[in-house]
């Protein structure tokens, strides 16, 4: 019942670490209770992700349910704060825990428990958890940075906050599979663009209109609840005319609204078009089609030598799975032009588990 999760001595590990995973034991009823919360928050709050991690191989599951479920708390705390101060502390909390799980103390907090648990068997396999404590530092530093519901200055500015959250979240979820490939982390950039710019589309319906009072268990009215915003670029609403109180006002009937979802819409499903056109290269053994652009940057640094195409495509088959994230934004994006680029129309979709079923099954998203 009792099982203590040790590393193995290393090249990758700090020399104390050894030391702190001898002192620190997490039992089996502690991961599976950890992992029932994990897989539950997912089921409720991203069913997107749900849908995934059930089509993921066992072995899988455990990563991807910690690092989705951790993203899934970070993009809550706006919501869930009363001020920036409490904000910031609840960010620090949450780079201490990062901290301590990677050291070997994890809190007593489901998701670093689960989160601790994939960490010291990756290093058992000889794995490089750093990397993932690398990237989940970067997504902590960008949720805070955007925790005040701060509007994108471009187009260019949604495309890097994506990289810094959904594409940083697939490379966390790649380093958990031990794949470090250019190739790799190439789509996994592509893909993430994509499906950041996708959840600021669909936050829209949510964030852009007003929230209702807050009241008393009585009915009185206690607070005023959240404010309006709009997260859309503003080079891009400048070039339609598009005003903010437009859309608090009038909604998806606001004079250049639809025009500028089209154009926020078409940069992500380029992001796809380029992904698949990738993917379509690299199995037929030619160039990706063009330069990786964060190739040198730290955790992006890869071996001077190019990989085989044997290499290649091992790394294509271990790490489909990271990049069935395609598939629930390619199915949103489809959903948005049905609803002629208007948002708060797109109808749920009955069709995306099919279509996350038909990409596992032909290798294609």
């Amino acid at each position: 019942m009792y099982r203590a999760f040790r590393a193995r001595q290393g090249p990758r590990w700090p020399g104390n670490l050894s030391r702190s995973y001898r002192r620190t034991y997490v039992t089996d009823v502690d991961i599976e209770k950890a992992r029932q919360y994990c897989v539950a928050q997912l089921s409720q709050s991203d069913y997107d992700a749900y849908l995934i991690r059930n089509l993921l191989p066992n072995k899988r599951r455990d990563a991807y349910d910690a690092l989705r479920a951790f993203n899934l708390e970070l993009v809550r705390l706006p919501e869930l704060v009363s001020n920036p101060t409490i904000g910031q502390m609840r960010m620090q909390f949450w780079r201490d825990a990062i901290n301590n799980t990677f050291a070997g103390k994890p809190p007593k907090e489901p998701i670093m428990i689960l989160l601790y648990k994939v960490v010291s068997e990756l290093s058992e396999y000889g794995g490089t958890p750093s990397s993932i404590k690398f990237w989940l530092h970067r997504l902590i530093d960008t949720r805070e940075k955007y925790m005040d519901n701060r509007p994108f200055t471009s187009l260019s500015s949604l495309e890097e906050y994506a990289e810094n959250t959904y594409s940083t979240l697939m490379y966390s979820n790649l380093a958990a599979t031990r794949i470090h490939s250019m190739h790799m982390d190439h789509l996994a950039s592509h893909i993430g663009k994509a499906c950041g710019i996708v959840a600021i589309l669909r936050g829209i319906p949510f964030l852009a209109t007003p929230s209702r009072p807050v009241k008393s268990p009585h009915g009185a009215s206690v607070g005023s609840g959240r404010n309006p915003v709009l997260l859309l670029p503003l080079d891009v609403m400048a070039e339609t005319g598009l005003r903010e109180e437009d859309v608090y006002r009038h909604g998806p009937r606001a004079e250049g609204f639809q025009d500028v979802v089209f154009k926020v819409a078409t940069r992500a499903n380029d992001h796809l078009i380029t992904a698949r056109e990738m993917l379509k290269n690299i199995r037929a053994g030619e160039n990706p089609g063009h330069e990786y652009e964060h190739h040198g940057e730290e955790q992006h640094e890869y071996p001077s030598a190019s990989p085989g195409e044997d290499d290649t495509k091992r790394d294509l088959r271990r790490g489909f799975s990271v990049l069935l994230e395609a598939v629930p934004a390619g199915d949103y994006l489809t959903r948005l032009e049905a609803s002629n680029f208007d948002p708060l129309s797109v109808k749920s979709s009955w069709r995306l588990p099919w279509r996350l079923w038909k990409a596992v099954t032909t290798k294609q998203i």
